[in-house]
């Protein structure tokens, strides 16, 4: 397929999925600057769009949502990526400054964040593809399944356990699994049980009652199985 078709059908998937201000955010986002990086950049790194996602809702220190160009959800790991035009960033100090600081937040979230100069993906795209194809080859090539063949086997609900469990040093307890993901408890209990029929978690009992305590993933952080 060529990248305007897929482009088409991976943008048109999302506005069909989204609601009110995701819905708004990507028709507002997705315009020249972040059109031209998957088209010169991420087309020629992958070839594909598995898992990334424009217009990514995100929480920021104070709880309030703003909106990341791209996240990039491969197994575990969460990419993002910015397209900064100086005209919109680079003018307003407070602006700047806000944009470093939730950058910088991120981080603390263990999200990886990147950020890509407009005038370099206009004028200079191979350096950025050179560089961001040396960071990232470990992952493109865990991410290189087919959503298809993942989504046969795992939920979405037994995606985002594995990728909590994960985030939380490989360890999920259900009561605090379930107010994370906003499920309910003895929902994300017949999940964590299908998971360990999988090979995916295993059971953690009490020593005195052997009552189930929590569920430890047992998987590789990178396994396309999670994306």
């Amino acid at each position: 397929m060529s990248f305007e078709i897929e482009h088409h059908k991976w943008v048109g998937d999302h506005l069909r999925r989204r609601k009110g201000e995701r819905l708004d955010a990507l028709k507002r986002g997705h315009g020249y600057g972040n059109h031209l990086f998957v088209e010169r950049v991420w087309w020629s790194l992958s070839g594909n769009f598995h898992g990334l996602h424009p217009e990514y809702e995100v929480k920021d220190w104070r709880g309030r949502s703003y909106f990341v160009d791209f996240m990039w959800i491969v197994g575990a790991i969460r990419i993002v990526f910015e397209i900064m035009d100086y005209g919109s960033h680079g003018t307003d100090r407070s602006k700047y400054r806000m944009d470093l600081n939730r950058g910088l937040f991120l981080q603390a979230q263990d999200c990886t964040v990147f950020y890509i100069s407009l005038d370099e993906l206009k004028e200079n795209p191979t350096f950025i593809l050179s560089a961001l194809r040396n960071i990232l080859s470990p992952y493109l090539s865990a991410g290189s399944g087919t959503k298809r063949t993942v989504e046969r086997f795992f939920s979405k609900i037994e995606r985002d356990l594995m990728r909590a469990a994960i985030r939380h040093n490989r360890t999920i307890r259900p009561t605090e699994a379930a107010k994370e993901l906003e499920l309910h408890t003895m929902t994300v209990i017949k999940y964590c049980r299908k998971l360990v029929d999988k090979g995916k978690f295993r059971a953690v009992a009490n020593g005195v009652s052997g009552r189930i305590t929590y569920y430890e993933y047992v998987g590789s952080i990178l396994s396309p199985d999670l994306v």
